[in-house]
């Protein structure tokens, strides 16, 4: 479903991605962890096309393809957004807007939906994140954890074939963290969702409860991609960072 390979991104001289490659299929979760600045976010931006990238390729299912050194068109970029739904560490919701129009916002503009659908799928995610309540809410009345979870339901709302989550509770003090979390977890353990999902986090303890598959990158690439469990296992490869 979501195949990044052999991916080299510099920026100016410092080559930050060094032929980092990895692979996720529909239905399963992989995390990407390792120490600050080994190139996890910037990756997973190359993914969804926010940043270019000299060599390599991502592909999404079969047809959608970015490819290193090459200007990708608006369309493929547009077609690329709807099918790979991004949560980042700031929640970047439109303050003016209240949450249910914050949901509302992708199959409206994105996919072209009419206001009623919209608004179904919309208050569906809402209900889902556990924001049932918090319709007419506007985002700057929300903790920083309801407005992560109003972002998830963003990010689902536009039927994505997978989901990109960047550091979604580094902002977050435990509490709001551990809500956010609970939400993640309960989307990666629904096997009726069937979309791909891709975490970049510092919170272990989560990560080795939702994932399936760890890519361990340290200096812009990949040292280690298998199993959590061997992951974490006494002396394993990614043992260190808890």
């Amino acid at each position: 479903m979501i195949r990044a390979t052999n991916i080299v991104k510099y920026r100016g001289a410092a080559r930050v991605l060094d032929s980092a490659s990895i692979e996720v299929q529909k239905g399963q979760v992989a995390a990407m962890v390792g120490p600050s600045g080994g190139g996890k976010s910037t990756l997973l931006r190359c993914i969804n096309g926010l940043e270019d990238f000299q060599e390599g390729e991502v592909a999404v299912g079969t047809s959608l393809k970015l490819k290193g050194g090459e200007a990708s068109s608006r369309h493929t970029l547009l077609q690329l957004r709807h099918a790979v739904g991004m949560v980042f560490q700031q929640f970047n919701l439109f303050p003016h807007m209240t949450v249910l129009k914050n949901v509302m916002s992708g199959p409206v503009h994105a996919l072209g939906k009419a206001h009623d659908e919209a608004e179904a799928i919309a208050k569906k995610w809402l209900d889902r994140v556990g924001l049932a309540e918090k319709h007419d809410a506007h985002p700057g009345q929300l903790s920083g954890g309801q407005q992560q979870r109003v972002a998830i339901a963003r990010a689902l709302a536009v039927n994505p074939s997978a989901i990109l989550f960047d550091e979604p509770t580094s902002a977050l003090d435990p509490r709001m963290a551990a809500d956010v979390m609970r939400v993640i977890d309960d989307l990666a353990d629904d096997e009726q969702l069937q979309v791909a999902m891709v975490i970049v986090s510092h919170d272990i303890a989560a990560v080795k409860r939702i994932a399936d598959v760890v890519y361990l990158l340290e200096k812009g690439r990949v040292v280690y991609s298998g199993p959590a469990s061997e992951a974490f296992a006494p002396g394993g490869p990614a043992s260190a960072l808890e």
